[in-house]
Protein backbone atom coordinates (compact mmCIF):
# COMPACT_ATOMS: atom_id res chain seq x y z
CA UNK A 1 0.00 0.00 0.00
CA UNK A 2 2.87 2.32 0.78
CA UNK A 3 4.41 1.71 -2.68
CA UNK A 4 1.21 2.79 -4.46
CA UNK A 5 1.13 6.01 -2.41
CA UNK A 6 4.79 6.73 -3.27
CA UNK A 7 4.23 6.10 -6.99
CA UNK A 8 1.12 8.28 -7.04
CA UNK A 9 2.94 11.05 -5.19
CA UNK A 10 5.88 10.85 -7.61
CA UNK A 11 3.52 10.99 -10.57
CA UNK A 12 1.76 14.08 -9.20
CA UNK A 13 5.08 15.80 -8.51
CA UNK A 14 6.43 15.08 -11.99
CA UNK A 15 3.20 16.31 -13.61
CA UNK A 16 3.29 19.48 -11.52
CA UNK A 17 6.92 20.08 -12.44
CA UNK A 18 6.24 19.56 -16.13
CA UNK A 19 3.29 21.93 -16.23
CA UNK A 20 4.83 24.70 -14.17
CA UNK A 21 8.31 25.00 -15.62
CA UNK A 22 9.65 25.65 -19.07
CA UNK A 23 11.53 22.36 -19.41
CA UNK A 24 10.86 18.99 -17.88
CA UNK A 25 13.37 16.16 -17.71
CA UNK A 26 10.97 13.30 -16.96
CA UNK A 27 8.03 11.60 -18.58
CA UNK A 28 5.50 9.45 -16.75
CA UNK A 29 3.89 6.54 -18.57
CA UNK A 30 1.64 3.87 -17.06
CA UNK A 31 2.77 0.27 -17.33
CA UNK A 32 -0.09 -1.70 -18.96
CA UNK A 33 0.20 -4.98 -17.00
CA UNK A 34 0.70 -3.66 -13.49
CA UNK A 35 -0.57 -0.75 -11.47
CA UNK A 36 2.76 1.02 -11.47
CA UNK A 37 4.16 3.90 -13.47
CA UNK A 38 7.48 4.15 -15.25
CA UNK A 39 9.41 7.37 -14.88
CA UNK A 40 11.84 7.79 -17.75
CA UNK A 41 14.18 10.60 -18.70
CA UNK A 42 13.01 12.59 -21.71
CA UNK A 43 13.04 16.10 -23.00
CA UNK A 44 9.75 17.93 -22.95
CA UNK A 45 9.77 21.62 -23.62
CA UNK A 46 7.13 24.26 -23.58
CA UNK A 47 7.82 27.23 -25.78
CA UNK A 48 5.94 30.45 -25.66
CA UNK A 49 5.14 31.86 -29.06
CA UNK A 50 5.99 35.49 -29.77
CA UNK A 51 3.11 37.92 -29.52
CA UNK A 52 1.06 38.25 -32.67
CA UNK A 53 2.14 41.63 -34.02
CA UNK A 54 -0.52 41.64 -36.74
CA UNK A 55 -3.19 42.20 -34.06
CA UNK A 56 -1.33 45.06 -32.36
CA UNK A 57 -3.30 48.34 -32.38
CA UNK A 58 -1.49 51.02 -34.39
CA UNK A 59 -2.29 54.48 -35.75
CA UNK A 60 -1.17 56.13 -38.99
CA UNK A 61 -1.66 59.51 -40.59
CA UNK A 62 -1.82 59.23 -44.38
CA UNK A 63 -1.45 62.32 -46.56
CA UNK A 64 -3.05 61.79 -49.97
CA UNK A 65 -3.04 64.23 -52.87
CA UNK A 66 -4.78 64.53 -56.18
CA UNK A 67 -7.70 66.36 -57.71
CA UNK A 68 -10.11 63.62 -56.60
CA UNK A 69 -9.44 63.70 -52.85
CA UNK A 70 -11.96 66.49 -52.22
CA UNK A 71 -14.74 64.83 -54.18
CA UNK A 72 -17.59 62.86 -52.67
CA UNK A 73 -16.88 59.65 -54.60
CA UNK A 74 -13.31 59.29 -53.32
CA UNK A 75 -14.40 60.12 -49.78
CA UNK A 76 -17.18 57.52 -49.83
CA UNK A 77 -14.69 54.94 -51.14
CA UNK A 78 -12.31 55.78 -48.26
CA UNK A 79 -15.19 55.48 -45.79
CA UNK A 80 -16.25 52.09 -47.16
CA UNK A 81 -12.72 50.71 -47.29
CA UNK A 82 -11.75 51.92 -43.82
CA UNK A 83 -14.88 51.28 -41.79
CA UNK A 84 -16.87 48.58 -43.53
CA UNK A 85 -14.17 46.39 -44.99
CA UNK A 86 -11.27 46.86 -42.58
CA UNK A 87 -13.06 47.84 -39.33
CA UNK A 88 -10.79 50.84 -38.76
CA UNK A 89 -11.60 53.96 -36.77
CA UNK A 90 -10.47 57.52 -37.44
CA UNK A 91 -11.27 60.46 -39.67
CA UNK A 92 -10.54 62.19 -42.95
CA UNK A 93 -9.92 65.93 -43.02
CA UNK A 94 -12.84 68.05 -44.25
CA UNK A 95 -12.84 69.21 -47.87
CA UNK A 96 -11.02 72.45 -48.64
CA UNK A 97 -9.57 74.17 -51.72
CA UNK A 98 -6.26 72.28 -51.75
CA UNK A 99 -5.66 68.98 -53.47
CA UNK A 100 -4.45 67.25 -50.27
CA UNK A 101 -6.33 65.37 -47.58
CA UNK A 102 -5.26 63.84 -44.31
CA UNK A 103 -6.56 60.42 -43.27
CA UNK A 104 -6.06 59.31 -39.66
CA UNK A 105 -6.71 55.61 -38.99
CA UNK A 106 -6.41 53.34 -35.95
CA UNK A 107 -6.82 49.60 -35.83
CA UNK A 108 -5.06 46.26 -36.04
CA UNK A 109 -1.68 46.45 -37.74
CA UNK A 110 -2.58 44.11 -40.59
CA UNK A 111 -5.78 46.06 -41.35
CA UNK A 112 -4.03 49.44 -41.25
CA UNK A 113 -1.22 48.17 -43.49
CA UNK A 114 -3.80 46.81 -45.94
CA UNK A 115 -5.61 50.16 -45.96
CA UNK A 116 -2.33 51.97 -46.69
CA UNK A 117 -1.69 49.57 -49.59
CA UNK A 118 -5.22 50.34 -50.87
CA UNK A 119 -4.50 54.09 -50.66
CA UNK A 120 -1.16 53.67 -52.46
CA UNK A 121 -2.89 51.80 -55.27
CA UNK A 122 -4.18 55.23 -56.29
CA UNK A 123 -6.95 54.11 -58.61
CA UNK A 124 -10.34 53.81 -56.93
CA UNK A 125 -12.42 53.90 -60.10
CA UNK A 126 -14.16 56.48 -62.29
CA UNK A 127 -10.74 57.77 -63.43
CA UNK A 128 -10.03 59.00 -59.91
CA UNK A 129 -6.24 59.06 -59.48
CA UNK A 130 -4.59 59.87 -56.14
CA UNK A 131 -1.12 59.49 -54.67
CA UNK A 132 0.05 58.93 -51.11
CA UNK A 133 2.62 61.61 -50.36
CA UNK A 134 3.40 60.67 -46.75
CA UNK A 135 2.61 58.03 -44.10
CA UNK A 136 3.34 59.03 -40.50
CA UNK A 137 3.35 56.70 -37.48
CA UNK A 138 1.15 58.00 -34.70
CA UNK A 139 0.33 56.92 -31.16
CA UNK A 140 -3.20 55.43 -30.97
CA UNK A 141 -5.49 57.78 -29.03
CA UNK A 142 -8.71 55.77 -28.88
CA UNK A 143 -10.75 58.97 -29.31
CA UNK A 144 -12.84 57.64 -32.19
CA UNK A 145 -15.53 54.98 -32.13
CA UNK A 146 -16.05 54.81 -35.91
CA UNK A 147 -14.59 56.23 -39.12
CA UNK A 148 -15.84 59.73 -39.96
CA UNK A 149 -15.76 61.52 -43.32
CA UNK A 150 -17.41 64.80 -44.22
CA UNK A 151 -18.33 65.68 -47.80
CA UNK A 152 -19.38 69.01 -49.28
Amino acid sequence: MMNVWIVNTMMVLVVLLCTSSVTCGFAVTPTPTTRSFTVSKSTLSMSSSPPDESNEIVARKIIVSGAAVMGGYYRSCVLNEASRFRKLIGTMSPPDDTDQAEIYVEGKRKMVDGFIRWCKRGNVGLSQVTTVTEVIDEIPTGLYDDFYVRTR
